[in-house]
C-alpha cells in the first residue's frame, strides 16, 4: 500500500498513474474495436468485411458484450486463487493484444471468433482487477481515495472517447484491418508502460494471489473444470454431428448462460445457510433492482449494436457542413459522461439528504433510458424509413441515455454492495456485472426483430417497456426498502 506522502500523480499515489494509463489503453484498443467491428462483421466481402448477415452482425455483437463480463467472474477468480491482481492484469492485456493482432489479419471468421475468445478472456481478466489494484494504493483512511477513483475514471473515459475517432475512421475510410492493429497497438503501449512503470510505483501490490488454493481445492478444482469442459464438448459435439452447430445455436447456448447465471446466485444466496434471516430480506430487496438494471443496459448496450446500424443506414453522415463517420457515435457516450458527471455530482450533494432514493434513482433511470429509445421512433414515423435523418435524432438519444445512466450506474454497485450477505461480499461485483451479461444476452434474442421494416415498432417496444418498468419499479418502492431495512 502507498504511503500517504506520496503525492506525485495530481496529489495522488504515482501507481494511480500506473493503473490510469493501463486501463486507459486497454479501453482504447477495446472501444476502437467495437466501434469497427460490427461493421466489419456485415460488410461485404468487396469493402474488406466478412459479409454476414446484419442479423448475425447484430447477435454476435451482443453476446460478444455478455460473455466480456461473464468473462469477468472467472478473472477475479483467477487473481484471487491463482495468480495474484498483478499478473493476472497482465496476463490479461497479452491476452487481449494478442487478439486484436488476430483481428488485424486478414483471415476471415475463423480469426474473428480466435479473435474474440482471446480479447473475452483477456479483459475478463484484466478489467475487475486492475480496478481493484486501485483501491489497494489508499490505507482506508486516506481521504484522497474517492478522488483518486475519479481520477481513474477518467482514464477509462479517455480511452472510449478517442478510439472512435481514431481507430473507427482509420477503419472506415481506409481498411477495417488498419483499425484493428491500431487497437493493438494501443494495449501495447498500455502493458509496456504497465510492466516499467508498475516495477516502481505498485511495488508490492498485487503481487500474491489473496485466497490461494490448497492441494485438496486444486483436486477439487481440476475435477470441477474437466467435468464442465467435458459437458460443453458433449453439447458442441452433438450439435456438430447433428448439422446444428450454427451461429444461432452458439448465440442460443450463450444466451441461456446469461440468463441462468443470475439465477443460480440468488437461487445459492437465498437458500445458502449461511446467509441469515437478517439478510434474506435484503437479497430478495435486490432482485428487483438487479432486473431494473438487465433492463437498463439491455437499452444501454445497443449503443454499439442497433444504435450503430442506426448511425451507418439511417444518419446523414455530416452536421452543420461537418463530415461525421458512423463510428464516431461511439464516441457520444463517453463524452455525454464527461459533461454530467460533475452536474450530477453537484445535485445529489446540493440535495444531501433530501436526494431520491437508490430505487427512485434506478426508476428515473429506467424511463430517461426508455424514452431515448422513444425518441428514435419518430424519424421513420415522420419521415420513413427509406432515407437518411438528421444525425442530431442520434445525439439527443444518446445524451437522454446518459441521463439515465447518470442516475442508475453511480448507485448501481454500491447497493450491490450494501445488500449483499457477508458470506457472498467476494461475489457482488460479479453479481452486479452479470446484469450487463443477462441484458447482452436478451439483446442476440430480440435485435434479431429490428429491420428497416419494423424499426418505428422496434424502438416503441423497447424504449416503452423500459419506461414502464420504471413505473412499476417506482410504484413498488415502499415495499422494497422495507426489505431493505436501514439501507438506504
Amino acid at each position: 500500500m502507498e504511503n500517504d506522502q506520496d503525492r506525485s500523480f495530481f496529489g495522488q499515489p504515482k501507481g494511480l498513474s500506473t493503473l490510469f494509463f493501463t486501463e486507459m489503453w486497454e479501453r482504447f484498443s477495446y472501444y476502437g474495436m467495437r466501434a469497427l467491428l460490427i461493421y466489419y462483421i456485415y460488410d461485404t466481402v468487396a469493402n474488406g468485411g466478412l459479409g454476414l448477415p446484419r442479423a448475425s452482425a447484430l447477435a454476435i455483437m451482443s453476446i460478444y458484450g455478455s460473455l466480456v463480463f461473464m468473462s469477468s467472474i472467472i478473472g477475479g477468480w483467477l487473481s484471487d486463487r491463482v495468480f495474484g491482481s498483478r499478473k493476472t492484469v497482465f496476463y490479461g492485456g497479452l491476452f487481449i493484444m494478442i487478439g486484436h493482432i488476430v483481428l488485424a489479419t486478414p483471415l476471415g471468421i475463423g480469426a474473428l471468433f480466435l479473435s474474440m475468445l482471446l480479447i473475452i478472456i483477456g479483459t475478463g481478466m484484466l478489467k475487475p482487477n486492475v480496478s481493484g489494484m486501485v483501491g489497494h494504493l489508499y490505507s482506508k483512511t486516506d481521504l484522497r481515495r474517492d478522488a483518486g477513483f475519479s481520477i481513474f475514471y477518467m482514464g477509462i473515459n479517455m480511452g472510449a472517447l478517442l478510439a472512435p475517432f481514431i481507430v473507427g475512421t482509420l477503419g472506415q475510410d481506409y481498411n477495417y484491418h488498419l483499425g484493428f492493429s491500431v487497437a493493438a497497438f494501443g494495449m501495447f503501449f498500455g502493458l509496456l508502460q504497465y510492466y516499467i512503470q508498475g516495477k516502481n510505483s505498485l511495488v508490492t501490490i498485487g503481487m500474491e494471489p489473496t485466497n490461494p488454493m490448497n492441494q485438496a481445492e486444486k483436486k477439487k478444482f481440476g475435477f470441477a473444470f474437466l467435468t464442465a469442459l467435458l459437458i460443453v464438448l458433449l453439447i458442441f459435439g452433438i450439435a456438430y454431428v447433428t448439422n446444428h452447430l450454427t451461429i444461432d445455436f452458439v448465440v442460443n447456448m450463450i444466451s441461456l448462460l446469461g440468463i441462468l447465471l443470475p439465477v443460480y446466485y440468488f437461487t445459492k444466496m437465498l437458500t445458502s445457510k449461511d446467509v441469515t434471516p437478517e439478510e434474506k430480506p435484503k437479497v430478495l430487496a435486490y432482485i428487483p433492482l438487479f432486473l431494473s438494471a438487465i433492463v437498463f443496459w439491455s437499452l444501454e448496450e445497443q449503443g454499439s449494436s442497433i444504435l450503430a446500424l442506426f448511425a451507418s443506414e439511417r444518419t446523414k453522415d455530416s452536421l452543420f457542413g461537418f463530415s461525421v463517420a458512423a463510428s464516431w457515435f461511439q464516441s457520444l457516450n463517453p463524452i455525454f459522461v464527461f459533461i454530467l458527471t460533475p452536474v450530477f455530482v453537484t445535485l445529489w450533494t446540493k440535495l444531501g439528504k433530501k436526494q431520491p432514493s437508490t430505487v427512485t434513482k434506478f426508476s428515473i433511470g429506467l424511463i430517461f433510458a426508455g424514452l431515448s429509445f422513444v425518441l428514435l421512433m419518430f424519424p421513420g414515423l415522420l419521415f420513413g424509413t427509406e432515407g437518411k435523418v438528421s444525425p442530431l435524432w442520434l445525439i439527443f438519444s444518446f445524451f437522454i441515455m446518459i441521463v439515465g445512466e447518470m442516475c442508475l450506474s453511480p448507485v448501481g454497485l454500491s447497493i450491490t454492495t450494501k445488500l449483499a450477505p457477508r458470506a457472498f461480499e467476494a461475489q457482488t461485483v460479479a453479481i452486479w456485472l452479470l446484469a450487463d451479461a443477462a441484458s447482452q444476452a436478451i439483446n442476440a434474442q430480440i435485435a434479431r426483430f429490428y429491420t428497416p421494416a419494423t424499426e418505428s415498432g422496434y424502438f416503441g417496444i423497447v424504449g416503452g417497456v423500459a419506461v414502464i418498468a420504471g413505473i412499476i419499479l417506482f410504484l413498488i418502492k415502499n415495499p422494497i426498502k422495507k426489505l431493505m431495512g436501514a439501507v438506504h
